[in-house]
């Protein structure tokens, strides 16, 4: 047995607060199309449990407190960590068995959190379904995971076990080592009280809540119920963003970041503006190719105060990030625990919106004799209010192609329509931002409109100016009048 690591901890006492079930699962679904060997990838995903100690943990507890339990290969595979062959009639039936496998609920303490199905649609059509618990894994596990299958499946097909190299450490031995790294906060020459110290007075009089264009008011408990959408941002828009980050001296991250703060401002949130940002957390090597929950999240502050330009508010956000990266040690666990927000089951602490990008490909595991290509999960949970993931596309030259804005939306403050009107508000202000002269104040950037200005954007300034019903409606209205402003100025630039 061994300790929990801080986002371990937090992460079992969530499970055991009656979340709706799925709300912490990873799910992969990958469609594989050709002669697929069953029994060798059953054998493969096998071998990969036993290569990763935390794809095969159970979580005892005792006088109240968790500990890390792990099994043995064979008690794994007893306690769920087996792949499961699922002949399903047709395509129709499939976005529901995805759904499903997603929402699948742990029960930590006798189930390993691991769930894996193989979705049989045809002689040489098949959908592997990966479940994880959040507790086991972060996103940044399924590049390994994928990997470590890939090679596992081709050591089969020829007959022997994959001969990999011993992984140098597991993830109980980083739980362990993270615990000695901090120290006692009771010590003011540890790293934990240093870093407590910093982000006291970084996050002082931090706002509780964020003020949001919610469609209901916020239950007395966050149910825990979601949807998403998604939209595009264009190659070129692409492209330009990421030359202005370059000569800002900062990352297409932070430029995204500061667009985001700024449609929350014109949204109503006012002029600071707290986002949770998850960062990898795998600065020692040894556990770069560990499946393991090492992903910690920061509080980025953006001030968007004064009107600045889009050009001054990248330099505030660079600079706010800069300092935040260099203090990225402390758990987000400890930092609720030292700040001692108001506590409610209605929200998250500190942060309701999360920003998180992606620049890597997707995890596809390159099984050998089959093509593999990524097979969307439905989703219908919400951690937070809004989450925004925002994936980096490479052109066929490796220049950039696109940008893909995924929005998880919480279902007890909105509606789809709502939220699709925010995801395209925040393309549309990322389109304007760069075809729009760069000393223009940000309250224009979403809001434009030939020879006239929008300047109040509150929901209700918005219905009323634009003589619309409802809110949905006034943002239908500007956010497609803002689209086409913005899409003619980049054709004639």
């Amino acid at each position: 047995s061994a300790p929990l690591s801080y986002a371990q901890e937090r992460l079992w006492f969530l499970s055991r607060m009656g979340t709706v079930p799925g709300t912490y699962n990873i799910p992969l679904a990958v469609r594989l199309t050709g002669p697929l060997d069953a029994p060798a990838l059953t054998a493969a995903l096998a071998d990969v449990v036993a290569r990763h100690a935390s794809l095969r943990t159970v979580f005892a507890e005792a006088d109240g407190l968790p500990s890390q339990l792990v099994l043995s290969p064979e008690e794994a595979a007893e306690a769920g960590a087996r792949m499961e062959v699922v002949r399903l009639p047709g395509e129709d039936a499939l976005t529901g068995a995805l759904a499903a496998q997603a929402a699948h609920p742990f029960d930590l303490s006798v189930e390993v959190p691991l769930r894996a199905r193989l979705f049989a649609l045809g002689a040489d059509t098949h959908v592997l379904a990966l479940t994880v618990h959040h507790i086991a894994a972060d996103g940044w596990s399924l590049e390994p995971l994928a990997r470590d299958v890939a090679a596992a499946y081709r050591a089969r097909l020829a007959g022997g076990a994959p001969d990999w190299k011993p992984l140098p450490v597991q993830y109980a031995d980083y739980a362990r080592w993270q615990r000695e790294l901090l120290g006692a906060k009771g010590d003011p020459d540890s790293l934990i009280a240093t870093e407590l110290a910093h982000w006291r007075e970084a996050l002082a009089g931090l706002p509780e809540e964020l003020e949001l264009p919610a469609d209901f008011p916020r239950p007395a408990r966050a149910g825990g119920r979601g949807g998403s959408v998604a939209r595009a941002v264009p190659a070129g828009t692409h492209a330009r963003l990421a030359e202005l980050a370059q000569r800002s001296g900062a990352s297409l991250f932070m430029t995204v970041q500061a667009g985001l703060a700024a449609l929350l401002t014109r949204l109503g949130a006012g002029s600071d503006i707290p986002l949770g940002s998850p960062v990898a957390g795998r600065t020692d090597d040894a556990v770069r190719d560990l499946v393991g929950c090492f992903v910690n999240t920061l509080v980025l502050r953006t001030d968007t105060a004064g009107d600045p330009t889009f050009t001054e508010l990248l330099a505030r956000v660079r600079e706010t990030d800069l300092t935040a990266y260099a203090h990225a040690e402390l758990p987000f666990e400890h930092l609720v625990d030292e700040l001692k927000p108001a506590r409610s089951l209605a929200r998250q602490p500190l942060v309701q919106v999360v920003l998180a990008f992606q620049n890597a490909a997707d995890p596809l595991p390159g099984l050998e004799g089959v093509t593999a290509s990524v097979e969307p999960v439905p989703s219908t949970t919400a951690k937070f209010d809004l989450s925004f993931e925002v994936t980096e596309r490479a052109a066929a030259d490796g220049g950039p192609g696109g940008l893909e804005i995924l929005l998880e939306y919480s279902e007890d403050l909105f509606t789809e329509a709502t939220a699709d009107r925010v995801a395209q508000a925040l393309a549309t202000l990322l389109i304007s931002s760069h075809v729009m002269d760069e000393a223009e104040r940000c309250h224009r950037l979403l809001l434009m409109r030939e020879g006239e200005i929008l300047a109040d954007g509150t929901p209700e300034a918005l219905r009323t100016r634009t003589g619309s019903e409802t809110v949905e409606a006034a943002f239908l209205h500007l956010v497609d009048e803002a689209v086409a402003a913005a899409r003619a100025k980049e054709t004639t630039r």
